[in-house]
């Protein structure tokens, strides 16, 4: 191989993760504001959005997973399927009430604080940098749901925390997986029982449009199916501390698309925890890199 024929294929490399990377960021932007636009816009419940979000995500990834490798038998735990579901409803529940910025900065939060709380029960030693990173991202997660009038909601606020840590928690059960898109497609696919238990225990409360359950079928089927095939086909390629900071983004671009599509305000307390949160995760992440 020619050194001008290498440039062109470690460029066009290049070009191709910078591409995936942006398609799956996008994607998980993309289920904050379809969640949040199908249950403030559409007829559809939470309970409802959970299980098509889920249902859908689960047929499109085992699919996905037969074209890659033939007759692939889906893999899987039932423990991952239950911190999947955990990550699934709290989110859906969460954004009945919560502007889709605020509830995309508030998950991505918890996901890298679970992780980075993980790694330092495991016997990992914070810098001082890092120290004061971390109580930053605590300082503006406590700022942004302090009492006041632009105040999120504390109930939706606490569950889309929990979702978040639900989220790290199946996270840190992939990592290292051999297959994480078939091991994605069953653990979607255990957690469908669950869902369906969900719908059943909240039947009183159920409703489904045509719209809403369009926008539940996109966001299990493209943003959350398609869009973990694209991220775990691109991850391998990207550091570790690279991938982690990349996330950091997900709440800026759910903030854009929610003023946008969604016609939600940018408050100043949303502006200034986000700079807080972010800039604290992102300082424990780059003290992390070698």
């Amino acid at each position: 191989m020619t050194r001008e024929s290498a440039i062109t294929k470690n460029k066009s490399s290049y070009i191709r993760t910078c591409t995936l990377t942006v398609l799956a960021m996008l994607a998980f932007a993309g289920n904050s504001l379809l969640c949040r636009l199908a249950l403030k816009q559409t007829g559809i419940d939470a309970a409802s959005f959970t299980s098509v979000r889920l249902i859908s995500g689960a047929v499109t990834l085992y699919f996905i997973a037969r074209l890659r490798q033939g007759d692939a038998i889906a893999s899987g735990s039932w423990a991952s399927a239950l911190a999947l579901f955990g990550y699934a409803a709290g989110f859906s529940f969460a954004y009945t009430f919560l502007p889709a910025a605020t509830g995309a900065l508030l998950l991505f939060g918890a996901v890298q604080a679970t992780m980075i709380g993980y790694g330092i029960y495991m016997g990992e030693r914070l810098k001082s940098t890092q120290l004061l990173g971390l109580l930053l991202a605590i300082s503006g997660v406590v700022g942004l749901l302090l009492p006041g009038l632009t105040a999120p909601p504390l109930a939706s606020s606490i569950l889309m925390l929990g979702a978040g840590v639900a989220w790290g928690i199946y996270s840190l059960r992939g990592r290292g997986n051999t297959d994480p898109i078939s091991a994605s497609a069953g653990n979607f696919l255990y957690a469908v029982p669950a869902s369906l238990a969900l719908s059943i225990l909240f039947c009183a409360h159920a409703s489904m449009d045509q719209e809403g359950l369009l926008y539940a079928m996109i966001s299990g089927a493209v943003t959350s199916g398609v869009g973990y095939a694209i991220w775990y086909r691109v991850l391998p390629e990207l550091k570790a501390t690279h991938a982690a900071t990349i996330q950091l983004g997900v709440p800026v671009l759910a903030a854009l698309g929610g003023i946008l599509f969604l016609g939600e305000p940018l408050s100043l307390r949303l502006v200034l925890a986000s700079l807080t949160i972010l800039g604290g995760i992102a300082l424990v992440i780059f003290d992390k890199s070698p």
